[in-house]
């Protein structure tokens, strides 16, 4: 409400910008924060995708791994992705339509954010997974054909 007057000696810290300093740390430009986003995307659905070749293997699956890990270490700048190993016996099922939920789910992200970035083939890895993930769900009852 009450601002004091402004003498041309207290000014010092109003006028002063950030332009005048140094950065302290490094920006990113937007499509450097769009590539970690993507490869965040990315890697949750390929542990989710791990998940689920563990409890039901199939080669659609394994090839779907496959191209997903290609995609986490092109947008990480060669850095490959940490991978939980499959195990040797049968371990505890998780719920493979709540599995399949949460991988469309992060298909969707992961499409949305290369079709931001404009990254085709993540796009349409993305949108195959998403195929792929909603087939399994209607194949089990849980989405509608028109859902």
């Amino acid at each position: 409400m009450y601002e004091p007057v402004r003498t041309p000696s207290s000014r010092g810290s109003v006028d002063t910008t950030m332009a005048d300093t140094p950065p302290d740390f490094p920006h990113r430009s937007r499509g450097e924060e769009l590539d970690i986003q993507l490869a965040g995307h990315l890697a949750a659905l390929l542990a989710v995708t791990d998940e689920l070749r563990a409890a039901a293997p199939s080669a659609d699956l394994d090839t779907a791994a496959a191209r997903l890990a290609q995609q986490v270490t092109r947008l990480r700048g060669g850095r490959t992705p940490v991978r939980a190993p499959l195990p040797a016996g049968p371990g505890p099922k998780p719920r493979l339509t709540a599995a399949h939920e949460r991988a469309h789910a992060l298909a969707g992200r992961a499409l949305l954010v290369a079709a931001s970035r404009a990254d085709t083939s993540a796009a349409i890895l993305a949108a195959q997974r998403m195929d792929a993930h909603a087939a399994a769900l209607v194949g089990a009852g849980e989405l509608s054909a028109t859902g």
